[in-house]
């Protein structure tokens, strides 16, 4: 794609997330070079690859944690920085311990107030806010059990809540589906899809494992041995594309609307030995 193909229009509005001549390494490990990617408002974004292909250093890029090696990284228009308000963030699926005393509603709350510093005042604004993130993310029933008492998929809806909390152009869900069941992972991935469409929100999602997701996927970003592919479900997730990639023969299997990657258990990727569950996305 040639430079003039990603001018904007004066009058436009910049992407969601945009990345240019984006380059990232760790010694002499390369993990991409050369990344051009608009997101665009509502679009859902998925990332995948194996472990060490760089899913997680490309969240850190987007939250402003980790500096490009070289290139520019912007969230609305703005270059990415620490604790930006444009970012909702869902960190990895972790069970709170049971006797966790924080109610569902006030985890929310830490959202909606929790950057501001001092003591703060929470007055009709702030819980008709929470309120409102509740009812967004259905967990209205439980905003006042305590958080450890909830399933594992009910707490992934408050922290999907919490990181709705500022409105953010961007929600980044960093391998949400994690420990959860096939039913909450549907749940979840429903509720994300839903914010992208009907919201406008950019998400980016980054998992091992399309399936739960794919009817809301729009494009996947995919990631292996130093090199990328960006394109929409059907063009990336190919025999020959995946192959491409990893650069040995890996399969791509397609049964009653699931997608199965299947590598050759005596295959080495990314300087190591990968077998048929690795190899799953």
């Amino acid at each position: 794609m040639s430079p003039a193909d990603h001018v904007t229009a004066p009058d436009a509005a910049p992407p969601a997330v945009s990345l240019r001549g984006a380059r990232l390494g760790y010694g002499r490990r390369l993990l991409w070079d050369g990344l051009n990617l608009d997101i665009a408002a509502g679009e859902f974004l998925a990332v995948l690859g194996a472990n060490g292909s760089g899913k997680t250093s490309f969240v850190k890029v987007l939250l402003g944690q980790t500096p490009l090696g070289e290139g520019t990284v912007r969230i609305g228009g703005q270059p990415a920085r620490r604790g930006s308000r444009a970012i909702g963030y869902v960190p990895q699926q972790k069970n709170l311990p049971p006797d966790t005393p924080l109610r569902a509603r006030d985890l929310v709350g830490l959202g909606v107030d929790g950057h501001k510093w001092g003591v703060r005042l929470r007055g009709r604004a702030y819980r008709a806010r929470v309120d409102e993130l509740l009812a967004q993310v259905g967990a209205a029933s439980y905003g006042r059990i305590p958080v450890g008492l909830l399933s594992g998929g009910e707490q992934q809806r408050l922290r999907i809540a919490q990181a709705l909390a500022p409105n953010p152009q961007v929600l980044l869900c960093d391998e949400p589906l994690l420990s959860l069941d096939l039913n909450h992972q549907k749940a979840v991935s429903a509720l994300v899809g839903r914010q992208a469409k009907r919201n406008g929100t950019a998400v980016v999602f980054v998992t091992h494992e399309i399936n739960p997701i794919l009817e809301h996927v729009d494009r996947i970003l995919y990631l292996a041995g130093g090199r990328f592919t960006v394109g929409t479900p059907e063009a990336v997730m190919t025999t020959e594309v995946l192959s491409g990639l990893y650069g040995t023969r890996v399969e791509v299997l397609r049964s009653n609307g699931r997608i199965v990657v299947v590598g050759r258990p005596d295959a080495v990727i990314d300087g190591h030995h990968v077998d048929e569950t690795e190899a799953t996305a």
